[in-house]
Parts: structure tokens; C-alpha cells; sequence
């Protein structure tokens, strides 16, 4: 069974906790690179490999980790330069889990869910509609890696559906 990425997680991680600090936080690849730290303030491979141990502690538990122990496999998507990764269904819109800064997305406008050993995606009576690579949908659609599922105006790219 597949596990989940620890760095793809440890990028995820560090990326939400990026998000709630004030001032310049460097980027997960710019952790390193002493010239955009600010002086004093340097971020190296030692903090990179902080968050790797801290993804591996909480992702595992013994020698089994918890995609091991868990029916779902992880859905990895990719928006608007951010990668998400989410292990149980959820909803994707303006007022989703996988929050959509998007005028043209409805609050809670598709749902994502495993089912049948694969996830799937289904439009939730949305506005607008919901489109997987180009088509719009009128019932649930199996997901695969590099589908372009279209919410609004804005593009969420399958990186990995299990």
C-alpha cells in the first residue's frame, strides 16, 4: 500500500504555518539560502529536516505508518502553487476545506471523496458548475494523477489520487 510522501507532507506542513506568520518567512526551497534570509535570521538544511522528523513522528506510529493502517490513500492536489494533501473526504469551495479564493465558486461547491478504492470527485448543485480536464460534470468522476478539476475560475491539478 502506499505511503504518504514525508517531504510532499513536511512542504504541506510548513507552507500553513508559513501562511499564519507575520513578516518574511522564507519559502520552503528558499530555506537554505542564506542571501534571501534576512541577516540573523538564517534557515537551513537543519530546519528542512526539522520538518521532515516532525512529519515522519506524527505520520507514523511504531514501525506502521498511518496510510498503512488507514482504508483511504492520500489525495495530493496542487493549487494556485500550494500542494494539499488530504486523507478523508472533504469539500472544496469558498467555504471548503480546500478553500477557493474564487468569485465564481460556490461555499461548498464539490465534494471529494474516497470510495470503491479511488477518490472521486462530485459537483455540489454549484453556480457555475464544476469541469474535470474541460467537461463539465454531472455526476461523480473518478480522479487520476494529472486531472484538471475546475472550480470557477480556478484550477486544481491532481498530484497524486492514491
Amino acid at each position: 500500500m502506499a505511503s504518504i510522501d514525508i517531504e510532499v507532507l513536511a512542504r504541506t506542513a510548513y507552507d500553513a504555518y508559513r501562511r499564519t506568520q507575520k513578516g518574511s518567512v522564507p519559502r520552503w526551497d528558499e530555506l537554505g539560502r542564506a542571501e534571501l534570509d534576512p541577516p540573523g535570521d538564517e534557515l537551513g538544511p537543519a530546519e528542512q529536516q526539522g520538518w521532515l522528523a516532525a512529519m515522519s513522528a506524527v505520520s507514523s506510529h511504531g514501525d506502521v505508518t498511518l496510510t498503512e493502517g488507514r482504508p483511504n490513500p492520500s489525495l495530493v492536489v496542487q493549487v494556485s502553487g500550494e500542494t494539499q494533501v488530504f486523507s478523508t473526504d472533504f469539500t472544496a469551495g469558498r467555504q471548503g476545506s480546500l478553500a477557493v479564493a474564487d468569485d465564481h465558486a460556490s461555499n461548498h461547491h464539490a465534494r471529494f471523496q474516497f470510495a470503491h478504492g479511488s477518490w472521486y470527485v462530485e459537483d455540489l448543485r454549484s453556480t457555475n458548475g464544476t469541469y474535470l480536464n474541460g467537461r463539465r460534470m454531472f455526476s461523480a468522476q473518478r480522479l487520476r494523477k494529472n486531472d484538471k478539476i475546475k472550480i470557477g475560475r480556478t484550477v486544481i491539478v491532481v498530484l497524486s489520487a492514491g
